[in-house]
């Protein structure tokens, strides 16, 4: 039996307007954290997706 790791990347606006990609993966849980500080910090758009490896 296999276990895949699924990884995921935030994107987002931030409050001046610019686009955003965080450079680092993050588990489910731990982006769902950083996604509600962005959004707590006043950023837009703020997305949470899969990324395939070496993506």
């Amino acid at each position: 039996m296999t276990t895949s790791m699924i990884n995921y990347r935030l994107t987002w606006t931030d409050t001046s307007g610019r686009p955003h990609t965080a450079a680092s993966r993050y588990d489910w849980p731990s982006g769902e954290t950083r996604k509600e500080q962005l959004e707590a910090d006043g950023c837009t758009e703020v997305t949470l997706r899969p990324v395939k490896p070496g993506e």
